[in-house]
């Protein structure tokens, strides 16, 4: 794919938004500017290079992941984190 080269600063993407556009990236749901946006900046920022093949690898081990893998005591644990911390979040109103 050809990239063509961001040449306005407010249409560079920084770190911090190339970071939260990474899953809408790998999963192909980008605009065409914004993937051209976050393909200029993959190409050109070393930190977000390494984050996206971070992010690549934990997908792929993941995936290889079920819930007959995980062990039932830290299934257990997991769970009971998950719990406790629901209850420290702020009741909504409806």
């Amino acid at each position: 794919m050809m990239m063509i080269p961001i040449t306005k600063p407010s249409e560079a993407l920084t770190c911090r938004e190339f970071v939260e556009l990474v899953t809408d990236y790998l999963e192909g749901a980008l605009t065409p500017l914004l993937q051209d946006q976050f393909e200029f900046h993959l190409s050109i920022c070393e930190g977000c290079q390494i984050y996206v093949e971070q992010m690549r690898q934990t997908l792929k081990f993941l995936g290889q992941l079920n819930e007959a893998a995980i062990p039932t005591e830290g299934k257990e644990k997991l769970l009971a984190t998950f719990r406790a911390w629901k209850q420290t979040l702020p009741n909504k109103a409806p």
